[in-house]
């Protein structure tokens, strides 16, 4: 029963990224801790950073096949981000488990906000990096990872809105570029925690196959509902805005106790 919860919820995850790419980890996380059974807070963040990082591989291949990814600024972006990721999840390493998913419900409902209030579709699909850009993606992106870093998170709902201010580009390509820093960040804190022995490599890889499926279906799905974004994020800020409820108050009551 446990592996096919796994693959179920790393369906679910996998889903989630390749259509929005996001809430990758966001929900990765209370899953192996809620549904799953994983019993420690931070091995269930060094598992689920290793499995979307991993389904972030995959579903940016679907996004590179159809040209929805900008190289240049996604490395960019991403270069300065693993440096980010890996100093984050060496503070959050040190940071008890329960405090640490009560910050983490916290940046879900900040997340889930900045998801309602994301701009709508526009910018130039021929972005071209130059210095100015490259300054911006630099800076944004080191912000996000350590963020990504310290939470465990794969940072997509960072990452796209960073990408694109950053760059200006549209959203659709912002997605596809989204997931080659997922991928570094998620691995980043990972190979980090796993020096820790932080990480549960069975559960990882039933996560990993469901994500794979699950992956598959949201790439088809992006170009298709491009139009139709905005309902979709706001169907998710939602699901977000329940799960963070739910995580405080188990938190909120272990810390209380």
């Amino acid at each position: 029963m446990q592996i096919l919860l796994t693959v179920l919820c790393g369906s679910a995850v996998g889903f989630s990224l390749g259509l929005i790419g996001g809430g990758g980890s966001i929900l990765a996380v209370p899953l192996l801790l809620y549904v799953v059974g994983i019993e420690d807070p931070h091995v269930a963040i060094g598992t689920s950073a290793l499995a979307v990082g991993v389904n972030a591989i995959v579903n940016l291949a679907g996004h590179w096949r159809r040209g929805n990814v900008k190289w240049p600024c996604a490395a960019t972006f991403a270069a300065a981000g693993v440096v980010g990721a890996l100093a984050g999840s060496t503070l959050g390493k040190s940071v008890d488990g329960e405090k640490l998913l009560f910050l983490f419900a916290l940046v879900m409902v900040a997340v889930g906000v900045a998801m309602l209030r994301a701009p709508s579709d526009g910018g130039d699909p021929n972005v071209r990096l130059n210095p100015a850009i490259a300054t911006r993606l630099l800076m944004f992106g080191f912000v996000t990872g350590a963020l990504s870093g310290f939470f465990g998170i794969g940072g997509g709902f960072l990452i796209v809105p960073g990408i694109m201010l950053g760059a200006g580009m549209p959203i659709l390509n912002a997605i596809g570029s989204s997931l080659f820093s997922v991928a570094a960040f998620g691995l980043t804190t990972a190979a980090n925690y796993a020096a820790s022995d932080l990480v549960e490599w069975r559960v990882a890889t039933g996560f990993i196959a469901g994500g794979a499926l699950g992956g598959a279906i949201g790439v088809w799905l992006a170009t298709r509902l491009a139009g139709r974004r905005r309902l979709l994020l706001q169907i998710f800020a939602g699901v977000v805005f329940a799960v963070a409820g739910y995580m405080l108050i188990r938190t909120g009551l272990a810390l209380r106790g």
